[in-house]
């Protein structure tokens, strides 16, 4: 693998984090299962790429990014909470409306930003080389969005979002409304996956309906990798865990596309396989380890 291959695994990883970090939120936190994460993740590239396309600012088209995905969890959580449909099939409806709803944002199944302006390109950093600018600039957004993620957890509302997950009957007697909670969890969830979504679009340079096929796959195999190697003691470390678990999945699989033995190679259309082979190994990470202490 190449040093500019492995520069753009971490970028992928770093964009993918956040997404990683949405996924934690439901199925961890809120014990939430969420498909809505296949089509917010597109919504988001929909959004950023319509409003680039349109001459708006790059970093204002990441906010309203956000807010599209936080405004598709939200319908996740309403129709979930308040019409009691089973909170799978919530996020399949929502998923699938949503790809009708990103074409119509577009304007067409794809959308393209080559030459126009995005948060990676045109600026400049002293001792950093300019292929390594939009790395350096998605590891600062994870950063943050990490660190904002841990200060709001440990929030009241934060905490409740947490014992809802927990024990939902022990919430509402000490007077928390769990469907509030599930309500805006689920909404920053995809918030998060939306934020991930615009990054990716303006770091490959367009924005496709099809780009979320796979994305809870992938996050669900982040959450797992992290955990295996940091375990679950603390937001701080759960979190860092799923940051560092995209990483090594996103080095995981350029290593494998990489990968040449004679005329034996791994073609991208492999990748559902490589990700089935990584998600096993972490789920027994922790057992052999076990058993090797022993």
């Amino acid at each position: 693998m190449s040093w500019y291959t492995f520069v753009g695994a971490l970028e992928q990883g770093f964009i993918f984090g956040l997404m990683a970090l949405g996924v934690y939120l439901t199925f961890r936190v809120l014990d939430f299962p969420d498909l809505t994460v296949d089509g917010s993740l597109p919504l988001g590239a929909a959004v950023s790429a319509t409003i680039i396309s349109s001459g708006g600012n790059p970093f204002i088209s990441i906010g309203a990014a956000f807010a599209a995905g936080a405004a598709a969890g939200a319908f996740t959580g309403v129709i979930s909470t308040k019409l009691r449909i089973l909170n799978l099939l919530a996020g399949i409806l929502t998923m699938i409306a949503l790809y009708s709803i990103n074409i119509r944002i577009m304007g067409a199944p794809n959308l393209t930003l080559l030459n126009l302006p995005s948060i990676f390109e045109g600026r400049e950093y002293p001792g950093i080389p300019a292929f390594a600018i939009p790395m350096v600039m998605a590891l600062l957004v994870v950063i943050l969005v990490k660190i904002g993620l841990d200060l709001f957890l440990h929030t009241n509302f934060g905490l409740a979002l947490r014992a809802t997950g927990d024990n939902p009957k022990m919430v509402t007697a000490q007077g928390v409304n769990t469907h509030t909670a599930v309500i805006a969890g689920v909404a920053l969830s995809n918030g998060l996956v939306a934020l991930s979504g615009a990054l990716l679009a303006q770091s490959q340079g367009s924005a496709d309906v099809g780009m979320g096929v796979g994305t809870i796959i992938a996050g669900l195999a982040s959450v797992i990798i992290g955990e295996a190697f940091m375990g679950e003691r603390s937001v701080f470390v759960c979190t860092l865990g799923v940051i560092l678990g995209s990483v090594l999945y996103r080095l995981a699989i350029a290593t494998a596309l990489s990968f040449r033995f004679g005329s034996l190679s791994l073609t991208p259309s492999d990748l559902n396989l490589i990700t089935a082979v990584l998600v096993i190994a972490a789920l027994t990470f922790p057992r052999v380890r076990q058993r090797l202490r022993i």
